[in-house]
């Protein structure tokens, strides 16, 4: 009877024990598979990208389902499956924040919604460099920044918001001087040019630019003008400070001065290289054959080594210079017109043994 009982007693024990051996396994089983779909969507590395890493932008007035186009178009992600539910999860999109953000090596979902929900942009080293038109330095900071050339270039003509900051339409662009700019990429049309002129005071304010205007007899603007003109006529830049020179020496006897890109840039045509007679008698404010003194406004944006070939300009006797008949692209310089006229004569007939009429 012992055996009886001890033999019939022991087997409802271990069928519980199955049975609680089953049910564990299949909770384990659902834990480890919770995790790791948790896992998944929220830490696996979904990026793919270079070790460098890359940049997403997010437009201005963009909402949560555009951020998904623009990542999933930026071709970054390996799941955007995975990326969408950890934006729901994370509860993502209460504020869009629109810039460029940068994207890491093997980073996950959980740290990309976290960036972009706080909005934590890289900022862009806006670069703005020597150019001869509106249009040209308005594409280029299009190119870099979120503001459209348009608008842009809409911008630098505006009589009204050139005024504000103590400028006209013509003379406005003189504030952008040539440099690296930090800024983010979503800027505004107007905090980009309030942020250019801040810049241009701290510019005018440092290396004693101020007093250098003020023993010269111009003032910041004019004194761009000038660079540009400078900047046009050469890209020596030993002799740059000569040719400000002439240009000051002119100036200030009141004598036009007869500078040749003035004229191609009222005649808008920056390829011709031979000046003729009826070039200079094209009416315009900025052709320096017809009109006396500086022209209303830069013909480029100068480089800062033309600004400080004027600043620093050389004190000489000079008042004529002319292209050298060698093509080198430097030039002679003369103090009176007979000498000019002469060495004038010699680069006209190079200039037609070369065949170049226009």
């Amino acid at each position: 009877m012992k055996n009886f009982v001890s033999a019939t007693s022991s087997a409802p024990k271990t069928s519980h024990s199955k049975a609680l051996f089953f049910f564990g396994a299949v909770a384990l089983g659902l834990a480890v598979g919770t995790l790791y779909y948790f896992y998944d969507e929220l830490y696996k590395p979904n990026v793919n990208v270079p070790a460098e890493g890359d940049f997403v932008y997010i437009p201005t007035g963009s909402t949560k389902a555009d951020v998904i186009f623009h990542l999933g178009k930026s071709g970054l992600i390996d799941d955007m499956s995975s990326l969408i539910r950890a934006m729901d999860r994370l509860e993502y999109g209460r504020k869009i924040y629109a810039g460029k953000y940068k994207i890491t090596h093997n980073m996950n979902n959980k740290k990309l919604v976290r960036i972009l929900a706080s909005g934590m942009q890289t900022p862009v080293n806006l670069q703005l460099g020597s150019v001869r038109t509106r249009q040209r330095l308005a594409g280029i900071i299009a190119n870099q920044l979120e503001p459209d050339s348009v608008s842009l270039l809409l911008a630098m003509k505006d009589e009204m918001l050139a005024h504000s900051y103590g400028f006209n339409a013509e003379n406005f662009i003189v504030m952008l001087i040539p440099n690296t700019y930090q800024m983010y990429w979503n800027v505004t049309v107007n905090d980009f040019f309030r942020r250019m002129k801040s810049e241009w005071d701290k510019y005018w304010a440092a290396n004693g630019r101020e007093d250098k205007l003020k023993r010269i007899g111009l003032t910041r603007s004019e004194a761009v003008i000038l660079a540009s003109i400078v900047s046009e006529e050469t890209s020596k830049v030993d002799e740059m400070p000569l040719i400000a020179g002439v240009y000051i020496n002119r100036l200030r006897k009141r004598m036009a001065l007869q500078a040749d890109p003035t004229v191609r840039y009222a005649l808008g045509d920056f390829t011709v290289r031979r000046i003729l007679i009826s070039h200079t008698k094209i009416y315009s404010p900025y052709n320096t054959y017809r009109q006396r003194g500086l022209p209303p406004g830069p013909i480029c944006i100068p480089s800062t080594t033309a600004i400080d070939a004027v600043l620093n300009y050389k004190h000489h006797d000079y008042m004529f210079f002319c292209a050298k008949a060698d093509f080198s692209g430097y030039h002679v310089f003369a103090k009176h017109y007979e000498q000019h006229a002469h060495n004038a004569a010699l680069y006209q007939n190079a200039l037609n043994q070369q065949k170049i009429f226009q």
